[in-house]
């Protein structure tokens, strides 16, 4: 019985689903300040991704530069 019921039960098993306001109600807050949390960490990380895109940028262009030198000192 258990062979048979183990399977059954994980193939069955969701996930739980909930939105971001309960977690104001966890803290006693309200849910504009789980919003401002919220808000801030995906300011974060949009600035954190900018950030690398443009550091990525800056190294393509000395990498391009640096490739442009040599080409030119064996011409």
């Amino acid at each position: 019985m258990r062979l048979f019921l183990t399977p059954l039960m994980l193939l069955t098993a969701g996930p739980a689903l909930a939105h971001p306001g309960h977690l104001g109600e966890l803290g006693g807050h309200d849910h504009w300040i789980a919003l401002g949390g919220i808000a801030i960490a995906g300011a974060i990380a949009l600035w954190g991704i900018r950030k690398k895109a443009k550091d990525a940028q800056g190294a393509k262009v000395e990498e391009d530069t640096a490739e442009g030198d040599a080409e030119d000192a064996t011409a």
